[in-house]
């Protein structure tokens, strides 16, 4: 009997997630988080926190807007957006996320206009403000019932913690990349998320907030508590892997184990992250551009790391797929087109919402 021999062939495949998919997640990741943020203000009530909350209520509008866009673009065109309500399928978390997103989306509008309400009355009240009416028509009436900005701000919460389950969710339940299954997976999502939520709060701030050094100092502190829980669960996922109780975490430090550029990776993180945490708790004020860039980029190399890297280690066989990082529209211009994206957003809302309860300044502005 003449034996058979089987030869396995391990082909070369285009890269299924894309840089437009790492922009959605990281601007999606930053819009969840900023909403916590906001917590102690609008729903604790602590007007300590009135400029933090106020900045980050901006980061979530801003992000989340600019996150649908990135979406719709990684989708590479918008007819397949509909498909997801045409085609509802339960058990997809994809699918789940098609209805939880605009909700989100809404409920965070609706929770910055009540914010602003009472400003916004206030500016069409003020004399020789040229876009008057339109502050008059957005205020929609002259009383506005500030106690509807908590049970909102609730609401607001709960949708933040499904974005950010069915975002970690979706890539954990790929069984076949040992990186992404894992239940540590959405907590890094969730923690990375809320560092880069942070660090954009701290830009705003010596960029449109007047370089508040109190403002400065209490968002280094949110990013202190940030940190730590960041590098907790990073602890855990590696103790998980290294010690086999993770089997999935286990075969990931496999595959990329003996890899240098996992390994410039994984130390350049490290670093990353302990040198944040010592500036933000040694100097927590007049640093604010340095932990504040350095916490944006650690958010969203984790999502390029994740999804781009990720992809590169093979399901089966050994070494990594090569990937070309394109030039175009799906790479470096996509990258910088999102990024441009979100600062015009933010110019539009600056010009003209009272983002900060300044009216005077906002109305002075608008003339």
């Amino acid at each position: 009997m003449n034996p058979n021999i089987i030869e396995t062939i391990n082909i070369t495949r285009q890269a299924a997630w894309l840089p437009w998919a790492v922009q959605y997640f990281f601007l999606i990741g930053i819009s969840v988080t900023a909403v916590f943020l906001t917590l102690p203000a609008f729903l604790g009530g602590n007007a300590k926190y009135e400029k933090i909350g106020r900045l980050a209520l901006l980061t979530a509008v801003s992000c989340a807007i600019a996150a649908m866009i990135a979406l719709v673009a990684d989708l590479h065109q918008p007819g397949r957006f509909w498909h997801f309500y045409t085609h509802f399928t339960s058990w997809s978390w994809m699918s789940r996320g098609a209805f939880l997103l605009p909700f989100f989306l809404v409920l965070v509008v609706i929770y910055a206009w009540l914010v602003y309400r009472a400003d916004l009355g206030r500016l069409a009240r003020q004399p020789g403000t040229m876009l008057a009416p339109l502050y008059k028509a957005l205020a929609l009436g002259d009383k506005p019932e500030r106690w509807m900005v908590r049970p909102v701000a609730f609401l607001t919460l709960l949708s933040a913690c499904s974005i950010a389950l069915y975002t970690g969710m979706e890539v954990m339940v790929v069984k076949a990349r040992p990186l992404w299954h894992t239940p540590f997976l959405p907590w890094m999502y969730l923690f990375t998320g809320l560092v880069g939520a942070t660090g954009v709060c701290l830009l705003l701030n010596r960029v449109i907030g007047g370089n508040d050094r109190g403002v400065e100092r209490g968002l280094n502190r949110f990013l202190l508590i940030a940190l730590g829980l960041l590098m907790v669960n990073g602890v855990l996922w590696l103790a998980s892997g290294l010690s086999g109780v993770s089997a999935p975490a286990h075969r990931a430090l496999l595959s990329m184990s003996g890899n240098v550029q996992w390994l410039t990776v994984a130390v350049w993180a490290g670093l990353s992250a302990i040198v944040l945490f010592v500036i933000a708790w040694l100097k927590p004020e007049g640093t604010g551009v340095i932990t504040g860039l350095i916490a944006v980029h650690s958010a969203w190399m984790f999502r390029w790391t994740v999804f781009i890297n990720g992809q590169m280690l093979p399901k089966m066989g050994s070494g990594l797929y090569p990937y070309h990082f394109p030039v175009g529209p799906e790479g470096l211009l996509g990258i910088i087109g999102t990024f441009g994206l979100w600062v015009l957003i933010i110019a539009a809302l600056t010009a003209f919402l009272p983002w900060d309860g300044r009216v005077e300044a906002s109305g002075a502005a608008s003339h």
